[in-house]
């Protein structure tokens, strides 16, 4: 167990976090729209709840694979604190000049070319660290890369405890490590860790919920810069973890 100890606190580890966006409800096709929406004339007491439902379903359409797309896929070595941000300027990506903002360098793509960037990152490394990455981050991500016809490099779900994980892959969700696997009463999100850490939160300015809306509005470099600051809190938790909570 000690040795355990002295590997994952020495050896590097690929910090990975994305922003997502979903479809305009509008513009998707009436048998999908239904497919999405039938269950609430079931549920609803009345219009007003039904339009209430129907208006967290399209606010949440980012919130599934199925349903969205990523826009921002950052990525940092932990122990250099440098990376990247691939990320989304909705279709005038070749226009846009590679910027740098807190040790990583952010680069317009498409979607399918960040996603093979992600996993021809993820072939150079053993351990990787997310927030909440395999309730959210892990599976949009693998499904958004089926969908474009690519297949991971590494299965960075194999098991949910780290001691069962499979060689050549440990991932490290903050959440459920910080959580005890769930054994904690009530769930810590990442502001609320950052905060009693002493860590800058980076929920502090822009939220994850306003993704959609920036992207609405063309401000695809704000999301960018709000992903690095994702990957600069998850490093800095990572780090309190790993000193004073991992055995």
């Amino acid at each position: 167990m000690f040795t355990n100890i002295l590997i994952i606190y020495h050896m590097s580890a690929l910090i990975f976090d994305i922003e997502t966006i979903g479809e305009d409800f509008d513009q998707m096709d009436k048998t999908t729209q239904t497919s999405l929406t039938r269950w609430i004339d079931r549920s609803a007491r009345d219009e007003k709840e039904a339009q209430k439902m129907t208006a967290e379903i399209k606010n949440g359409l980012g919130l599934s694979p199925l349903t969205g797309q990523i826009v921002a896929l950052g990525v940092m070595d932990s122990d250099k604190s440098t990376g990247a941000v691939y990320y989304s300027a909705n279709g005038d990506n070749d226009k846009i000049q590679e910027i740098e903002e807190r040790g990583c360098k952010l680069k317009a793509l498409k979607e399918a070319e960040m996603l093979a960037k992600f996993w021809e990152l993820v072939e150079k490394y053993e351990y990787f660290v997310s927030f909440n990455g395999r309730g959210f981050d892990v599976p949009f991500i693998m499904m958004r890369s089926a969908v474009h016809n690519i297949r991971p490099s590494k299965d960075l779900m194999s098991n949910r405890y780290l001691s069962s994980q499979r060689f050549g892959a440990k991932h490290i969700d903050l959440m459920d490590q910080l959580g005890f696997y769930g054994a904690s009463a009530r769930k810590g999100n990442l502001h609320l860790f950052c905060r009693a850490f002493g860590i800058d939160s980076p929920k502090d300015g822009v939220c994850g919920s306003e993704v959609g809306q920036l992207y609405a509005e063309g401000k695809f470099l704000d999301i960018a810069k709000y992903n690095v600051g994702d990957l600069v809190a998850t490093n800095e938790l990572y780090k309190h973890w790993t000193k004073y909570l991992q055995f």
